[in-house]
Order: structure tokens, then sequence, then C-alpha cells
């Protein structure tokens, strides 16, 4: 409640969301071009679908070294931006799906980032019951 009556109150419109789409395009080079030796070479594509209410974001880029700091150690650059593209596209009622081209390795080439990490983690092993055939480890009692 405002004393002076002069002064306008605000008017907010906090649970309404606006049906426009978010500029995918402008925040993803906002986000990409800082981690770039040549923003210059950074290329983005968005397909909307609006009957799925999804959002594709594909960007390429040229130098092997610009993609290990897009990446990041980890991959936590490309998490952070994927968060944040994530969390546009939520406000907009849209899921949202980066992928990123642009990899040397001509058999890599085209792959998204989650495709390459799926590629090259091996499955987890599964440990074999040992059997009585082999020497069982000795156990030391512990001193308290």
């Amino acid at each position: 409640m405002f004393l002076n009556r002069s002064v306008p109150q605000p008017h907010h419109n906090f649970g309404t969301i606006s049906p426009a789409s978010p500029n995918y395009v402008g925040l993803v080079q906002f986000l990409v071009q800082p981690f770039l030796e040549f923003p210059e070479t950074l290329s983005v594509d968005c397909e909307i679908s609006q009957t799925l209410n999804r959002v594709w974001v594909r960007i390429a880029f040229e130098s092997t070294e610009d993609k290990g700091k897009v990446f990041g150690r980890g991959g936590r650059n490309i998490h952070a931006i994927r968060t944040v593209i994530a969390a546009a596209a939520e406000a907009a009622g849209q899921s949202v799906y980066l992928d990123i081209y642009g990899s040397t390795t001509p058999d890599r080439e085209g792959m998204s980032f989650d495709e390459e990490t799926e590629e090259r983690s091996p499955p987890p092993t599964r440990r074999e019951p040992r059997g009585n055939d082999g020497p069982k480890p000795i156990v030391k009692p512990r001193i308290r």
C-alpha cells in the first residue's frame, strides 16, 4: 500500500508467462562466444516445434581447442549452458535440446555431447564372486 497517491501502484503478473519463445539463438551466442578463440566461426541453428513444444538448438564451430573450452573440465561449462537454456525454455513452457557439431574426428561428426560421453564411457563391469579356487584375503583384527 502506497501512502502517496500520486505514485502509480505497480501491477505484478508473476503467474503469467509470455507466449512468445525466447531468443534461443541470441542466448546461445551470448553464452558460448566468450569461450571461443574465433567467435565469428560460431554457427547457431534453432528449430522450434509448436505442436510438441520442443526446441532443438544446434551449434557448430571450427576449432577443437574451442570445443574443449566450451565443454570445460568434466563438461561443467556445457552443463551450465544447457541449464540456462533449459530454464529459459521451461519459462516459455517448452523443452530444449542442445547439440554440438564440428568435431574434426570423422567418425564423431555430428554427434551430440551426450552421445559422445555415452560412447566414451564403458559400461560398468560386474565383479564375479570368488569361488573356492582362489586364495582368500588375510583379514587382520582391529586393535583398539
